[in-house]
């Protein structure tokens, strides 16, 4: 495969994040396409799970990932492709030397918010569903792939700070930061999962990132357990996260 032009950016991120307003801002970039989660087609099709939508996300997208890693990986007419990449949709067969030359990030949350978070949209949750776990695997993999020190961002800190903490990522990922990635236009977007409508209607309402406030935990006892099992790699990743840029 002959080297892209376009700079690939891929944002690896569990659920129930700021994944999306993050895609939000960088789409409003004046160089930048965005891909929603693209291999969540893949991800159904190989598990069979459940999900809302399920069927028109796998009528959407390739069901295999060797065609959607392919996919990701070609030029695009934009300069720079964000693809927001969710963790759990990585199942074990996946081989990752498609993206070593992407430049990669990881978004970041507390697994108390993301339970929290997820239960308002599924019945059950569980490990494999939250992809906390996951993430710190292939945070590993992907650095050791890709050579990379890989920027690392937690989402309260964006929220605190939007503009240091994109300042910051912007120059790890040796790209110009704009003060368009601070705000949006509400609504949708072309560029929005199929599965828009079930998932994204805090986003399609907002036009920047929302201040940050401590969350109404609704945690049960099975809740907490699982929280308190994903804390250790939450809290490895946290670690060594970005910090943001003074202005």
């Amino acid at each position: 495969m002959s080297k892209s032009m376009s700079k690939h950016i891929a944002m690896w991120s569990g659920p129930r994040n700021i994944s999306t307003a993050m895609m939000r801002s960088f789409e409003n970039r004046s160089d930048t396409c965005v891909v929603d989660e693209p291999f969540y087609g893949y991800y159904l099709a190989q598990t069979g799970l459940e999900h809302p939508m399920a069927a028109e996300v796998m009528a959407d997208q390739a069901n295999d990932w060797q065609t959607v890693a392919s996919q990701m990986a070609a030029d695009f007419a934009e300069p720079v492709c964000y693809q927001k990449m969710m963790t759990h949709h990585m199942l074990d067969n996946v081989d990752f030397q498609w993206c070593k030359d992407f430049s990669h990030c990881f978004l970041i949350r507390d697994p108390r918010y993301v339970i929290n978070s997820y239960i308002k949209k599924m019945p059950t949750v569980n490990n494999e569903d939250i992809g906390i776990i996951k993430q710190h695997q292939l945070y590993k993999q992907i650095s050791d792939i890709s050579g990379q020190q890989i920027p690392i961002i937690d989402s309260k800190d964006v929220l605190l700070n939007p503009r240091g903490m994109l300042k910051a990522l912007c120059q790890q990922l040796q790209i110009d930061f704009e003060e368009n990635m601070l705000n949006w236009p509400k609504g949708r977007r072309d560029s929005d999962g199929v599965w828009a409508s079930h998932w994204y209607h805090n986003v399609e309402s907002s036009t920047g990132f929302a201040k940050f406030s401590e969350p109404d935990l609704q945690l049960n006892e099975q809740h907490l357990l699982l929280a308190k099992e994903n804390m250790p790699y939450y809290h490895d990743l946290y670690s060594k996260r970005l910090q943001p840029v003074d202005d």
